[in-house]
């Protein structure tokens, strides 16, 4: 090889060297690219629209005295049911309207007869004559329906209620108190009934800590993204 021939070998040698290094220092896409955070889904986003609170809520009058009992406790002076006093403190939070599902013929205030009155019914697949109706159903997307446990089902007022209404395209959040049984199947039950519904996980509140129940009701609500 002469000599103009190896200085251009070697020139060749020396730039393809050069780029490579050039090409190794460049900052990575990684480095320069700021991350972009994901976004974590919540159980639900929060409401864009109005709120309702329904409850049914059939507290005994019997007790110890006349503000104990297995369903019923004293807040701020005031005699409520349990059920009664989750769908208060959700209505404050949410600032949802509350709506009672009443019954034309008013349950036993004694335990036992409640308690056989509510296994007669459920054997019977009875539907209670309900005196209170909504009227305004259009006006709420989000709708918290909230019961006692009775026999491991909802009462059968609630079958009464989910006959009379479509729910399709409405947000359904159940709440309960029960005495150790939870919601059994009564969320699959809902949902069966009401098809065209979202449904969100709801909260069970046993009815021995109901009175001490407020924390817990409220950081479950800021996870469903209700944060008033």
């Amino acid at each position: 090889m002469n000599k103009t021939g190896l200085f251009l070998s070697i020139l060749v040698a020396i730039m393809a060297i050069c780029s490579v290094y050039a090409y190794a220092c460049r900052p990575s896409a990684r480095q320069t690219t700021e991350a972009t955070p994901v976004a974590t889904p919540s159980a639900a986003a929060p409401t864009k629209g109005k709120v309702l609170v329904v409850y049914f809520s059939s507290p005994e009058t019997d007790g110890v005295d006349a503000s104990s009992g297995a369903s019923r406790l004293v807040a701020d002076g005031k005699l409520y049911g349990n059920t009664e006093y989750v769908a208060t403190l959700i209505s404050r939070k949410t600032g949802g309207d509350l709506f009672q599902i009443k019954t034309a013929t008013p349950y036993p205030g004694t335990h036992k007869a409640l308690i056989d009155a509510a296994k007669k019914e459920q054997e019977a697949k009875a539907r209670p004559k309900l005196t209170t109706h909504i009227k305004n159903l259009d006006d709420y997307t989000t709708i918290f329906i909230g019961f006692p446990n009775w026999w491991y089902d909802m009462p059968m007022p609630l079958y009464a209620f989910f006959d009379e209404y479509d729910f399709t395209g409405k947000t359904l959040i159940p709440f309960c108190t029960h005495g150790g049984s939870r919601f059994s199947q009564t969320e699959k039950t809902i949902a069966t009934l009401e098809k065209g519904a979202t449904m969100v996980k709801g909260l069970s509140i046993s009815r021995n800590s109901v009175d001490r129940s407020e924390e817990t009701i409220n950081k479950w609500l800021q996870r469903l993204g209700f944060n008033n």
